[in-house]
């Protein structure tokens, strides 16, 4: 296995849920960490409190959506070069206001965002749409990257973009996916354009929890673990729900169109959650592992850090 240490590591986003787990991670590796966000503010507690590690962080302001990316470019000319950028920006509800209700620990105005509906489209702050969260701020990092200071073949670069696996459906919309899988194809396709050396990875988790940072998040992760325990302690050859809503499926005619969304049903009955640690930690093996490129599912991400279920199986619903 080839390797490389990233000495220097640019998370967008470090002062989120998954960008400070991949700060702390990366930090306990002896990377030195910059994190941006459009506040520039550390991570701290949902009780208030900055943890030691997070003064070890380079706390940098960068509005990565602005159409003047002067504070980006800044950052990123800065001296000694990165080595790996993580991209953690992303919102799984258009508007962006189920954020705080997470944060707050309130169920009941988390689950106004399931209801078709629910809240007034012309409210919503376009910043927050799928397109320019889940999609566009990718791009735009990565096109200021080649601006700023384009990497050499030498410099090793990674560009490690979170995505996700497709488990969401129908509780989440359709454009949560596709703006994901179409920020995957729009990075693939500017690293190609460009010629530049910079290995691109798509790291893919299923559903992320903390049982301190994200209470809410604990009971939906429980309930997804027994669903996978479930499905793969049952005899082999014996029809269980995945399996019946995968023949149940229609399949589609368009190579590049999502799947059914009965199949999104059933990866989430056989793709089990992860702890966001274990994201940041798979992540950041990731960067130091020249052999990881393109999608990483799951599987990978758990092989990548030791771990695999008892009769792990190929991953056969990652979509490409």
């Amino acid at each position: 296995m080839a390797t490389t240490s990233a000495k220097r590591v640019l998370v967008v986003g470090g002062n989120g849920f998954l960008g400070s787990a991949v700060c702390r991670t990366a930090l306990s590796k002896g990377m030195r960490v910059t994190s941006v966000s459009s506040s520039g503010r550390p991570w701290k507690t949902p009780k208030g409190h900055t943890p030691a590690w997070a003064d070890k962080v380079e706390w940098r302001k960068a509005d990565v959506l602005a159409d003047d990316r002067a504070e980006l470019q800044a950052v990123l000319a800065s001296s000694p070069p990165f080595s790996a950028v993580v991209h953690t920006l992303g919102t799984l509800f258009e508007g962006g206001e189920y954020k705080q209700d997470v944060r707050d620990g309130k169920p009941l105005a988390l689950l106004k965002n399931l209801l078709p509906g629910s809240r007034n489209p012309l409210k919503r702050d376009a910043r927050w749409s799928y397109e320019t969260m889940n999609r566009q701020s990718a791009s735009n990092v990565l096109s200021t990257i080649l601006s700023a200071r384009k990497p050499t073949l030498e410099d090793k670069f990674a560009f490690v973009l979170l995505s996700a696996e497709d488990m969401f459906r129908p509780l989440v919309p359709e454009g949560y996916i596709t703006s994901k899988r179409a920020a995957e194809r729009d990075i693939a396709a500017t690293i190609e354009r460009e010629g530049a050396h910079v290995r691109g990875v798509f790291a893919r988790p299923s559903f992320i929890y903390h049982p301190h940072w994200r209470p809410l998040s604990t009971p939906p992760a429980a309930l997804l673990d027994l669903f996978v325990n479930m499905e793969r302690g049952a005899p082999r050859g014996m029809p269980t729900p995945a399996s019946i809503l995968r023949s149940l499926a229609t399949p589609s005619r368009d190579s590049g169109a999502l799947p059914s969304a009965l199949a999104s049903v059933a990866n989430a009955m056989t793709i089990p959650p992860m702890h966001v640690d274990h994201v940041a930690e798979a992540i950041c093996r990731a960067l130091e592992d020249e052999s990881v490129r393109g999608p990483m599912d799951v599987v990978q991400m758990r092989n990548l850090i030791g771990w695999s279920l008892k009769g792990e199986r190929p991953s056969a619903h990652a979509m490409s």
